[in-house]
């Protein structure tokens, strides 16, 4: 079975077909066309300019990802799209365009919850993965945990309060002057400063499984201002190294506090941060010293893309949860 694939929930449009055989997912496409230089030029993604962006590509991408896998719109079994979360004209521009090739085509469609489809990426990584396990999601909107029950069954048990660890990153990245998206040009600095150079506050709440990543922000913004207003050159080496190690540190504290509660023993990273080097390393270490497995998809499945959508999709659909003409985008969860 086929099952394309369409994610525009924020800057990239894609999307990708995988092939369902035998329980085992593979992909055969993954297309994504990315607008991050079109939105450097205003150091942050643009609303309106992305849900355009989205329209002028649809159309081409799905051809590509249908030419790459070699197969037909025929062929398709599925069509799994994102509704939620994200920024709604964006992702209208998705859901509206899946639902024209779904309903005109004959073909099943499901909607896909964009954080479920992040975590759903480690099964295109790692086949042998099988519910129970805890899912840490990291990225520019999200930072959480969440209990994956089963296949298409995510229990939240903690959160950030306010913002997330990768618009935490970007916003500091942008302010030192670091080029869009600076949260990965603040990762390769990070590894050059001392990380012990600044004291930071840690986003990790206490008695929670949950974050607070705006006091972190608040508090490198006013040393900043502080070092200007006093004329005192600032080490950005140091400071991406301490702020990055506090961000860091956080999360592993909290990844373990989950596990201990939930009694798991396999850690799935996903999201856009969880391209983050330091990240990386610090939650491995963390899990080979529990003797907890530790899995992380790859580099080009962390962003967001739609092979993790079909991904999610394949499951929807193993389950009949089937979309109809009513169906919407939602920029909540």
């Amino acid at each position: 079975m086929y099952i394309l694939g369409m994610e525009s929930s924020c800057d990239e449009t894609s999307a990708s077909i995988i092939q369902a055989h035998d329980g085992i997912l593979e992909i055969k496409s993954n297309i994504i066309a990315s607008q991050i230089e079109t939105h450097r030029l205003y150091g942050g993604v643009v609303p309106e300019i992305a849900s355009r962006a989205h329209i002028e590509a649809v159309s081409s991408i799905t051809r590509e990802a249908l030419d790459t896998a070699g197969i037909s719109l025929s062929d398709v079994g599925c069509i799994a799209v994102t509704t939620h979360p994200g920024l709604i004209g964006a992702l209208l521009v998705g859901v509206n365009f899946a639902k024209s090739l779904a309903f005109a085509n004959n073909i099943p469609l499901v909607s896909v919850n964009h954080i479920h489809g992040h975590i759903s990426a480690a099964y295109l990584s790692h086949t042998d993965l099988k519910p129970p396990f805890l899912s840490v999601v990291v990225s520019g909107g999200h930072t959480c945990f969440y209990v994956c029950e089963g296949y298409n069954e995510f229990r939240e048990i903690g959160g950030t309060r306010d913002d997330a660890a990768g618009e935490a990153f970007d916003k500091i990245g942008r302010v030192i002057g670091m080029p869009y998206p600076g949260g990965a040009a603040l990762d390769r600095m990070a590894h050059t400063g001392n990380a012990d150079a600044i004291k930071f506050p840690s986003p990790a709440l206490r008695d929670s499984l949950d974050f607070s990543f705006s006091g972190i922000k608040t508090s490198a913004l006013n040393y900043i201002n502080s070092a200007k207003q006093k004329d005192e050159e600032i080490c950005e080496a140091d400071l991406a190294a301490s702020y990055t190690s506090a961000i860091v540190s956080a999360i592993v504290k909290q990844s373990e506090a989950a596990l201990c509660q939930t009694g798991l023993d396999t850690l799935v990273l996903s999201g856009g941060v969880a391209a983050n080097s330091h990240l990386r390393a610090a939650l491995e270490k963390m899990c080979n010293k529990k003797g907890a497995r530790f899995i992380v998809p790859p580099m080009s499945l962390c962003g967001d893309n739609a092979a993790m959508i079909a991904a999610s999709g394949y499951f929807e659909f193993e389950k009949g949860n089937f979309a109809d003409t009513a169906l919407n985008a939602s920029a909540c969860d």
